[in-house]
């Protein structure tokens, strides 16, 4: 049942990021520039073949490998080792899993990713709602096994 509710929650954050990907293509042209909160937020349609700053552009194959090395050891961790996660800290992976699926996705479908929310207060790459679910799931799941699941940390005495 625990299983269900991981999958149902990285299916939603697949839904959402795919249906802003979809507005924002829809409406918005390519590079141009709405301002939604002035001097704070905008919204900005660029195409990003590479990570954050353009970084490791054009190269795909790296991106599908690490996606599918996360799937890997998800699988693995959930059906042979089971490590003491907490049940806020799998939804956490389970968002983080959702972003990288949805960028997935669009790198799979369209050969790059569809990128729109951008930062006017600071200089910080166009980013989307994939993005978000993968740096807020990283966060807080360091954070609680930091803090919160002391379990986690502990050596095994056999």
């Amino acid at each position: 049942m625990q299983l269900f509710l991981y999958l149902l929650v990285s299916a939603g954050v697949v839904a959402l990021d795919q249906i802003t990907k979809y507005l924002t293509v829809r409406f918005i042209p390519l590079y141009e520039h709405i301002e939604v909160l002035p001097g704070v937020v905008g919204l900005t349609y660029v195409r990003n073949t590479g990570a954050a700053f353009s970084s490791f552009e054009g190269m795909q194959w790296l991106f599908t490998l690490i996606f599918l090395i996360f799937t890997g050891a998800l699988l693995w961790e959930y059906f042979k080792k089971r490590l003491p996660f907490t049940r806020f800290e799998r939804f956490c992976i389970a968002a983080i899993y959702g972003g990288g699926l949805g960028n997935m996705i669009d790198r799979l479908r369209l050969g790059y990713v569809v990128d729109m929310i951008e930062t006017l207060f600071v200089d910080f790459p166009v980013f989307n709602g994939a993005d978000c679910f993968i740096t807020c799931g990283c966060i807080a799941l360091l954070v609680h096994l930091v803090f919160w699941n002391k379990p986690f940390w502990k050596d095994e005495k056999k």
